[in-house]
């Protein structure tokens, strides 16, 4: 009776190995989806002194904005993207730590007529002081997946921004 026991606990851990690998390659494409173009990052942008423009390869641009101020960490913040040159079916952010996985987080936003997107998305805490982010703005358009990168840094409350004179 011991056999079968360790048979039947072999095969249910396989069935489960192998469910695993069949959820996680139906999800790459949901963590991972496959850019047709990525625009160059714009290394003078600073999302916390107003919205960033960036110039997509093959035409069009994406213009980012952090609309709350500060960039605070664990709080809503207001997003908003103005495409120009080019229609889109959907318009995501996914946000990304820089040099620390953050987890998943990629608020979708809503068309608000004449290419404009907006919605609400949060940034996790922090375990560090001062975190450098990468806000990727996903447009799903006739060319396929388009993305541009916009960099920022977040503070936790109290501690003082880099480079900063205080």
């Amino acid at each position: 009776m011991s056999g079968s026991n360790n048979r039947l606990w072999w095969i249910a851990g396989a069935l489960f190995v192998l469910l695993a690998a069949a959820a996680a390659y139906k999800a790459m494409p949901l963590l991972n989806p496959e850019l047709q173009a990525v625009a160059p990052l714009d290394s003078k942008c600073d999302l916390r002194a107003g919205p960033c423009t960036s110039a997509l390869p093959g035409g069009g641009s994406v213009t980012f904005a952090i609309r709350t101020e500060g960039i605070p960490l664990v709080k809503p913040l207001d997003l908003e993207v103005r495409l120009a040159g080019m229609d889109a079916s959907s318009v995501e952010v996914d946000f990304v730590g820089i040099g620390m996985n953050m987890g998943y987080n990629r608020p979708r936003l809503e068309a608000q007529g004449d290419g404009v997107y907006s919605g609400t998305g949060m940034l996790p805490v922090c375990v560090r002081a001062a975190m450098e982010w990468e806000a990727r703005v996903l447009v799903k358009s006739e060319r396929g997946l388009l993305a541009a990168p916009f960099r920022f840094i977040t503070v936790k409350d109290g501690a003082v921004l880099p480079g900063s004179n205080e």
